[in-house]
């Protein structure tokens, strides 16, 4: 029996409930027995420090097992597809290119390709906000592998960080991912602060940082709300509210439209418990941060035992060679120039450059190389939704109402796979 092979991977700190989702409404809308859905399990949670290559490798191995599986069944895989979410974005291209490399697809055709909300540029930084600022700083040094892999301050290839690489036409992670029928990138427009519009659209300029400025004309797809189905500039711009003056009647009612505090879910809660909250702030906020850091710490110095280990694994005589490696023994061309990583950042130019997120030269040579590939982009609009970047997959609609609203993206996504 043929058998069309879908994987599923997670994103950071994540685990495979995390799109468990994605399955139930993929297998919804194809029932049968001819899609077989992989979450693979060994990528998980503090494993996710380990790096984009390690955590690859790792997924490699259980898609192997799992068309090694199949046969025993009688079951054939002849169709491959893979959809990332988050980090599990960047994990797929690495799968791709590893499957690439051992002739994978002479046998199976790649068919769907897909990332949901996934830091292709890696983490860009954001104007004005300090813990856009702290992130990039301590992200490459508490967040082991994987944090250097974000921020572009690894050397991998070289000396390229490797979201360079893998953006590399030259590469066979590229020519991998050229050879799917079909490359589908989903982002959020707003407030996701975990993986901004610029990295997971793979775009240089955000419309929407500044779209009560310039008044963006959003149109919603009725069919699969909240997707955007188009977006489009006036001809003449909004003439900008002026500021009420102070100690008037309508600067004391602004007073009252300020933005609460945004607050994880499981300290929402209603009046009058809610002002308990806030009034708490100054005590549960450092705590939650020196919590927050310590399990980093010591996460962080897990995975770097991890991976001292697994590179004398494969350093053993007999034992499957890393891409990594077979990369550096296969690679003849001349030195590519590297730019000090840390390099100056830099703003797109224009009207509204002073909102716009700052990214690094590699950053944007990364954006032009893989914009040269034939991407459906597909936008998720959420105004009014604080942490867009866990509802956009549904990623625990049975803890978190919120979540739901991401189901018209997930639909969409399920509709749009090719069978």
């Amino acid at each position: 029996m043929a058998l069309h092979l879908l994987v599923i991977t997670h994103g950071m700190w994540g685990n495979p409930n995390h799109v468990g989702e994605l399955e139930r409404v993929v297998k919804e809308q194809h029932p049968g027995d001819d899609l077989h859905v992989l979450r693979p399990q060994t990528s998980r949670e503090e494993n996710t420090y380990d790096g984009i290559d390690w955590n690859g490798e790792r997924v490699v191995t259980e898609i192997v097992d799992e068309i090694a599986s199949l046969a025993v069944q009688g079951r054939t895989v002849t169709r491959f597809s893979i959809t990332g979410y988050s980090l599990g974005g960047l994990v797929a291209r690495y799968v791709v290119g590893i499957l690439r490399q051992r002739n994978f697809f002479d046998n199976i055709t790649p068919v769907n390709f897909n990332t949901i909300a996934t830091p292709h540029l890696g983490v860009p930084r954001m104007p004005s906000s300090f813990f856009s600022s702290m992130a990039g700083v301590i992200g490459p040094r508490m967040l082991s592998r994987t944090g250097e892999q974000f921020f572009c301050a690894d050397k991998w290839l070289k000396g390229r960080p490797l979201l360079e690489v893998m953006a590399d036409p030259d590469q066979i992670f590229y020519q991998g991912l050229a050879a799917f029928q079909t490359i589908r990138i989903y982002a959020n427009a707003v407030n996701d602060t975990t993986v901004p519009y610029v990295t997971a659209a793979i775009e240089v300029h955000d419309p929407f940082v500044s779209r009560e400025a310039t008044g963006l004309e959003i149109e919603i797809d009725e069919k699969y709300s909240p997707r955007v189905a188009s977006v489009r500039l006036p001809d003449v711009p909004p003439t900008p509210t002026p500021k009420p003056t102070v100690l008037s009647p309508k600067w004391f009612k602004s007073l009252t439209n300020i933005k609460r505090p945004p607050l994880p879910p499981f300290l929402q809660f209603r009046f009058p418990f809610n002002y308990v909250v806030y009034l708490m702030i100054p005590i549960l906020f450092p705590t939650f941060i020196t919590l927050a850091l310590f399990r980093i710490t010591v996460a962080s110095r897990g995975s770097r035992l991890r991976i001292r280990l697994l590179e004398e694994e494969a350093a053993t005589p007999g034992s499957v060679e890393r891409l990594a490696h077979v990369l550096a023994k296969l690679e003849t061309q001349v030195e590519s120039t590297v730019l000090d990583l840390v390099e100056e950042t830099e703003s797109t130019p224009g009207n509204d450059t002073k909102n716009q997120p700052y990214l690094k030269p590699v950053q944007r040579r990364i954006a032009a190389n893989l914009n040269k590939l034939p991407l459906i982009k597909e936008i998720a609009y959420f105004p009014t939704i604080r942490f867009a970047h866990a509802v956009i997959v549904c990623r625990d609609v049975k803890n978190f109402e919120s979540h739901k609203a991401g189901v018209g993206i997930v639909k969409h996504w399920a509709n749009s796979f090719i069978l």
